[in-house]
């Protein structure tokens, strides 16, 4: 069964995704298309997998290996004060993890909630001009953190 997962991973294999960041060992870093806080990001296997325990060995840790690489990433070019991860697959029955970027300057009730706490719907969608430095600045993070990206 396709889900938006392995329509995302299309687009990005046929360079049709402008969300798309780069790709790494294991997927595709993508940043999310409802921005609720600025810089979050999806990372998405290359090939798409149902779910974490699906991956075996080398595979597994490489993609656990990458989410936290860009949770690095993240620290060093949006100001984030810590990196939250989520992997449910509940709505996505496909493998994809959430690396979302969390801020000093969040509204209190909010700061300390989990990132669905968030009004999603009234989140400024994902514009790739405006995203364009953020997205070079993450390019160059992964470079000096020696990240092989494909």
């Amino acid at each position: 069964m396709p889900t938006a997962i392995h329509r995302r991973v299309d687009a990005a294999r046929a360079g049709q995704d402008q969300t798309v960041i780069t790709r790494l060992n294991s997927g595709w870093v993508l940043f999310g298309t409802q921005q609720f806080l600025l810089g979050y990001c999806l990372l998405i296997p290359d090939p798409v997998v149902p779910n974490l325990n699906a991956l075996h060995g080398a595979q597994r840790v490489q993609f656990l290996a990458d989410m936290i690489t860009l949770g690095d990433a993240l620290l060093m070019t949006t100001g984030a004060l810590r990196i939250n991860y989520a992997i449910f697959g509940n709505q996505e029955p496909a493998l994809h993890a959430h690396v979302v970027p969390r801020y000093q300057n969040e509204s209190p009730e909010l700061k300390t909630a989990h990132p669905w706490a968030y009004d999603w719907s009234a989140a400024p969608s994902f514009d790739a001009a405006q995203y364009s430095p953020l997205k070079a600045a993450m390019l160059s993070a992964f470079q000096s953190l020696g990240v092989s990206q494909r």
